[in-house]
């Protein structure tokens, strides 16, 4: 590589990130400290053009106008308001009770349960320890397999991550320029289809394992005909109805997901007054979160934002497209090798890291490739969903095992949870495989693509095209 080149910082601008990581600094700050010390390196070598920071105050600006991310705390306040108004808690036990007679009913109902607080609240941390701390005793008291019942508390609490209104499709399409409302339409299908395998998986485990999900006992069983029709309906048709306000008017075009997670957060606040657990201090806490969650995100969207501009304007995103380049099987490969990347990264990084870290890399390279990007930022958004979950490193099985009764040992969590990471896994297998399950439409065919378009002017220096 010649020296005299900026792209030639850019390789070592992005280790300088990896290494600020590894030593344990805030994500945002790593970002923003490493891309204005790189913009001071390339200066003073000669290598980068001063004007290009003048445009960092209008974008920090285009961050905190952007209405897009405003649906980020309405989302994130509703799922808190409803996690603390016990609404977890009133569902398992109804859910319970309609499934209780069947083998591996409980396990059913934290899978259902699961899927609804994700289309509701959208928080893997809040589902994973309200599921844990509910159900958990409970599956152990009826003599569940300790590690079908760590596995399925996991696996469903991750269901947030790709459910809608999951905040990381609204974090997706925000770095891949898409439509949030259309990015939750595409993983829909997806979402829904995690449901139905994590069914099946119990359903097969009750075939061949009996006694590792047993019925409940008829004397569990304490509501019957009339009595559990009305438990049924009122504890179940208002997290629907929360449901169908939110994301079915979002889907119908009657509202921007903004104005949607406005109305879920409304309605939170209705349920949690009709329940009667919406004290002061249950509302200044969700508050308090609310603010945390939201700062956090868009002070590391700053931050990447910072990375990201110097790092192309040392060429980086011409270092980073040539990389790829050299792939064999055009979109395939490329598709393959970021699914595998990811997957890795999983393993160090949380979701909200790798959107703000990545993305914005392999955005413009699959952009060029003409992939979709609603099928690309499902898929992505699938697979960091595995990030929840697979052993040493998974937030959701440290979230568990904080809340786990002592009987119940890491090592065990970690094997239940093994069998979803391969469904999860198969799950990204088939969104790349099949692209209708997302799109409900074949792709533009971009199979004669085998190699990555890089223009580069001699005459106009390294700047991007849009820089100069």
């Amino acid at each position: 590589m010649d020296v005299a080149s900026p792209a030639f910082l850019a390789p070592l601008m992005f280790l300088g990130l990896v290494i600020f990581l590894l030593l344990g600094y805030p994500v945002a700050f790593a970002l923003a400290a490493n891309g204005l010390l790189f913009a001071g390196v390339g200066i003073a070598a000669g290598l980068f053009d001063v004007s290009l920071l003048h445009a960092l105050p209008e974008r920090v600006y285009g961050i905190v106008a952007n209405p897009t991310l405003l649906a980020v705390p309405f989302f994130a306040f509703m799922g808190l308001i409803l996690e603390r108004s016990g609404m977890a808690e009133d569902l398992l036990d109804t859910i319970g009770q309609l499934f209780g007679s069947l083998r591996g009913g409980l396990a059913y109902a934290v899978i259902l349960v699961g899927a609804l607080l994700a289309a509701t609240t959208g928080v893997v941390a809040a589902s994973v320890i309200a599921m844990g701390l509910i159900s958990l005793p409970v599956m152990l008291r009826y003599g569940y397999d300790k590690r079908l019942a760590s596995g399925v508390i996991t696996a469903s609490g991750t269901l947030a991550q790709i459910v809608p209104p999951s905040l990381v499709l609204i974090v997706l399409a925000d770095q891949l320029g898409a439509s949030v409302g259309d990015m939750y339409k595409g993983a829909l299908i997806p979402g829904l289809a995690l449901v139905g395998l994590y069914l099946l998986y119990v359903f097969g485990v009750t075939l061949a394992r009996p006694h590792a999900a047993p019925a409940m006992p008829a004397s569990a069983r304490t509501l019957h005909g009339p009595a559990l029709l009305l438990r049924v309906f009122t504890t179940l048709l208002p997290p629907l109805v929360l449901i169908f306000l939110v994301l079915g008017t979002i889907f119908l075009g009657v509202a921007t997901p903004t104005e949607g997670g406005a109305m879920g957060a409304a309605g939170a606040l209705l349920l949690a007054l009709a329940r009667g657990r919406l004290s002061r201090l249950q509302l200044s806490q969700a508050m308090d979160s609310t603010t945390k969650l939201t700062t956090f995100v868009i002070f590391i969207l700053i931050g990447s934002t910072i990375f990201t501009l110097v790092f192309r304007g040392l060429d980086g995103d011409v270092w980073v497209e040539h990389l790829f380049n050299q792939l064999p099987g055009g979109v395939l490969g490329f598709l393959v090798v970021v699914n595998l990347m990811v997957f890795v990264l999983a393993f160090f990084l949380d979701f909200f890291e790798i959107a703000f870290i990545a993305v914005p890399l392999l955005a413009p390279v699959a952009a060029k490739l003409g992939i979709d990007p609603i099928w690309f930022g499902v898929m992505l958004a699938v697979n960091m969903q595995t990030a929840f979950m697979h052993p040493p490193f998974g937030f959701a099985l440290f979230y568990l095992k904080s809340v786990a009764p002592k009987s119940i040992r890491t090592a065990d969590i970690y094997r239940g949870a093994i069998p979803f990471l391969v469904i999860q896994l198969a799950m990204v297998g088939a969104v790349l495989a099949v692209p209708q399950i997302v799109l409900r439409e074949a792709p533009p065919d971009a199979s004669s693509v085998t190699e990555i378009p890089v223009e580069v002017d001699p005459d106009a220096g390294y700047l991007p095209a849009e820089w100069r």
